[in-house]
């Protein structure tokens, strides 16, 4: 009876996780579709409060899919052999697209600088290739946590 109540919570925490992953992300899409749809993108107060609160947006998802979604497996919650493996297997494609996500970031965090926007159409453009990329593999992660044991 213990172990079904515990597989109970540990389900139920790991369903809590990918919620709160999956609000990030939708925010963070949100966000992506109303910056592209300031094109072109010029350097005036309107775009760069957008481009920050994207950036924004883009750095909380990033950090919560490592948060919620790698830190439950990597704390050792997770038992499941095909689960690990699979993360095993995907999770360097996830680092690789958040260190472009981070880069992004730094070219674009308006606290900074938001002036030069020329390079912002084809850089968003890539970003959103390197979002879908990422949204298959962690969508793959947590297909693999849903599945019941």
């Amino acid at each position: 009876m213990q172990s079904s109540q515990a597989s109970a919570e540990r389900r139920y925490a790991a369903q809590t996780k990918h919620d709160t992953l999956l609000e990030s992300r939708t925010a963070t899409l949100s966000l992506y579709s109303q910056l592209a749809a300031l094109r072109p993108f010029k350097p005036d107060q309107g775009v760069q409060l957008v481009i920050q609160e994207f950036c924004e947006a883009l750095v909380d998802y990033t950090a919560s899919a490592h948060f919620q979604l790698y830190r439950f497996i990597d704390e050792g919650t997770e038992r499941r052999q095909n689960v690990l493996q699979l993360s095993k297997e995907v999770y360097p494609n996830i680092a690789e697209t958040t260190q472009q996500i981070l880069d992004f970031n730094e070219k674009y965090d308006c606290e900074d600088h938001c002036d030069n926007l020329s390079n912002l159409d084809a850089d968003l453009s890539k970003l959103g290739e390197i979002l879908a990329d990422r949204i298959l593999y962690e969508d793959q992660v947590i297909a693999a946590l849903t599945i019941d044991r």
